[in-house]
């Protein structure tokens, strides 16, 4: 379950980026401006095309779960089939805009300097062209009806994977990206997944906290306040996390202050794991505010609180 807990991210990531880049490539395909360099960087069949590592890490990464539900499974291996279905209609794009991009050119020329010479075999040539021409556009259709079902059914799975902070954290990190493949934005994506946006961003908040991003957090949390003023518990966690941001930039009196705001608001046992963090922070004040008395005064009170808080874990 771990291992699609942390590679489910990435997927995602790579999704995002395969969905901007695939639509961006057939607008200039329709255009008439697309060049074949810029089709065969994002379609290949080696670990330099992001597509092809899109499809390797869907078929490493949705194997059989035994902690997943039938439904579950089922939705993950529609992705599975979709993404390897979208590659494949992808790469008979990329053959055939090949033809005629690489191959059209050149056997113009050569029908100029040929003369009558190879004249039935140039009629060939144009034969070929000309369904290759045809079989790009096919192909092209293919691939971005493909990509919008593809897209549909992450969403699905984005829902089943509600509770993995790390998606959660990716995705509020990146609006503008969710916004280019999702056309109703993050907001409306977060609800989808979580039933109200401010569910999202505090699951993306605690993920941050865990890791340390407590600017991050701060920030997620903050959006989840407005979203949800009376929310249960977010206030709190948002003095912790403004506390542990002011300590690293060295505002010492300041998150002192918000670190007793979040004391004082009786932090649950899940908490005790931030208590400990931030014990371990202000034991160190002594060393990091030189002469600066009323911090260091301030200090060993503080710690004391901290260290009975982390305490309850055990």
């Amino acid at each position: 379950m771990q291992a699609i807990r942390s590679g489910l991210v990435d997927l995602v990531r790579d999704f995002l980026a395969v969905h901007q880049r695939l639509r961006g490539l057939a607008a200039r395909f329709h255009q008439g401006t697309l060049r074949f360099e810029d089709a065969a960087e994002l379609i290949g069949d080696s670990e330099t095309s992001l597509l092809f590592r899109l499809k390797e890490r869907c078929h490493s990464l949705f194997r059989r779960d035994p902690a997943s539900s039938l439904e579950r499974m089922r939705r993950e291996a529609l992705f599975d089939l979709a993404i390897g279905s979208l590659f494949h209609e992808a790469m008979k794009f990329r053959e055939n805009f090949y033809q005629k991009e690489v191959y059209g050119p050149r056997v113009a020329t050569l029908r100029q300097q040929a003369g009558e010479e190879g004249r039935l075999l140039f009629l060939e040539f144009e034969k070929i062209l000309a369904q290759a021409e045809a079989r790009s556009a096919e192909a092209m259709q293919e691939t971005e009806a493909l990509l919008a079902l593809t897209r549909e059914q992450l969403r699905l799975l984005l829902a089943d994977r509600a509770d993995d902070g790390l998606i959660a954290r990716y995705l509020v990190d990146n609006p503008h990206l969710v916004g280019e493949v999702f056309p109703d934005g993050l907001e409306a994506l977060l609800e989808e997944i979580h039933g109200n946006s401010a569910r999202g961003y505090t699951i993306a908040a605690r993920s941050f906290l865990d890791s340390g991003f407590f600017e991050q957090a701060a920030a997620a949390l903050r959006c989840a306040l407005e979203r949800n003023p009376d929310g249960d518990g977010l206030q709190r966690l948002a003095s912790y996390a403004k506390g542990m941001r002011a300590f690293q930039n060295g505002r010492y009196q300041q998150s002192f202050e918000q670190l007793g705001e979040w004391l004082d608001a009786e932090p649950g046992p899940d908490e005790t794991g931030y208590a400990a963090l931030a014990h371990a922070a202000v034991s160190r004040i002594q060393n990091l505010v030189g002469d600066d008395d009323a911090v260091r005064q301030a200090g060993p009170p503080l710690a004391q609180r901290l260290e009975a808080v982390a305490g309850k874990s055990g």
